[in-house]
């Protein structure tokens, strides 16, 4: 009997098109960057800024502003965002093993979004030295807690004997996010109008309130989780087998299993800190790329955060432009596109997934 490696692909050897790919998405997220730097309704020019700055001339006041001060920090948390959420997904999709899986759909991102909303709406309540230690991390930190407990709780009823129940995990999962939804509607009851106004967007999600201050204290607990996320590919791919297969090749499944609740509950929790309500990018864009490369992880993981990133600054665009100069909430653009998409998966799966 020929032991089957976790380094190995599992379908074939595509990891000179995989390596391609992420080449090609890398300089897409480059080009698509810059565009969104330079897209809005002001008169803000970014070929004009980048001549000043070549020139050695001071920007202008208006385009320090704008370009600086509200889009780049903007760019910057689209793409760590849409990193975060399209590799969660994968991981997710990778533990679960059913690509059905996503932070949105299974109710952590409402975890997530209780942990956040307590810690804007409670946390003045907090003694004022517990407060300063936390300061800009506090809600970041709440919404990590709050959807690593919501995927702890998910693991532990979807698990049974070692196998996973896709039927269990979703139904678990509906439930779970209306009871953080419930609990959430409770304390929001006791918010005031400032508070009220900070929490407009997660219901359906939005970069609008991007700034530096968020930014800094998001991005370094996105940043590690997409560092640490390769990390699990090895474990992911073997996982694939099955737990006792990964079992035999070496792997410590609980183990990965507990670093991949970890990464998951890091990158949705920050994620959903700073942006609120995204869907559907955790589901689309892994399923996406094992059609085009394969389900190896070693690959999956890499090029999902390029790709995520990618859709979610286009998406930002889209929500800037349709009913400009208001701003359309971004949840809305992923889901007109991510809700068709998923029925598709669901109806192309229904067979294997026996629902």
């Amino acid at each position: 009997m020929v032991a089957i490696s976790p380094d190995l692909p599992l379908q074939g050897d595509r990891s000179h098109h995989a390596r391609r790919l992420a080449v090609l998405l890398a300089g897409l997220l480059v080009v698509v960057a810059v565009v969104s730097l330079g897209w809005g309704a002001s008169g803000t020019s970014l070929p004009r800024a980048v001549g000043d700055l070549l020139a050695g001339r001071e920007l202008a006041v208006q385009d320090r502003v704008v370009l600086l001060d509200i889009r780049l920090p903007r760019v910057l948390m689209g793409v760590f965002v849409g990193a975060s959420l399209a590799v969660s997904g994968a991981v997710m999709q990778g533990l679960f093993r059913n690509p059905l899986a996503d932070p949105g759909l299974v109710g952590v991102s409402a975890g997530a979004g209780l942990g956040a909303i307590l810690a804007i709406v409670l946390g003045g309540a907090l003694p004022a030295a517990l407060a300063g230690v936390f300061g800009w991390y506090l809600v970041p930190f709440a919404a990590f807690f709050g959807g690593w407990t919501t995927t702890l709780v998910l693991y532990r009823i979807a698990t049974r004997r070692g196998r996973t129940s896709v039927a269990t995990m979703l139904l678990a999962g509906i439930a779970l996010a209306a009871i953080m939804s419930a609990v959430a509607g409770v304390v929001i009851l006791r918010a005031n109008d400032a508070q009220l106004r900070d929490l407009t967007f997660w219901g359906l999600g939005s970069l609008a309130g991007a700034n530096w201050p968020k930014l800094l204290a998001a991005a370094p607990i996105m940043a590690l989780a997409l560092a640490c996320s390769p990390m699990l590919a090895r474990g992911l791919n073997a996982l694939a087998l099955g737990e006792a297969a990964a079992g035999h090749v070496g792997i410590r499944v609980q183990r990965v299993k507990n670093r991949a609740i970890l990464t998951v509950a890091a990158a949705t929790g920050a994620a959903v800190a700073v942006s609120g309500g995204i869907g559907f990018v955790g589901i689309v864009v892994p399923h996406l790329l094992r059609l085009a490369i394969g389900p190896d992880h070693r690959w999956l993981l890499v090029n999902s955060a390029l790709l995520g990133a990618v859709m979610l600054l286009v998406a930002d665009m889209v929500s800037r432009t349709v009913i400009a100069p208001a701003e359309l909430p971004i949840g809305i653009v992923t889901a007109i596109f991510g809700g068709p998409f998923f029925l598709w998966i669901l109806l192309r799966n229904r067979g294997v997934l026996d629902l």
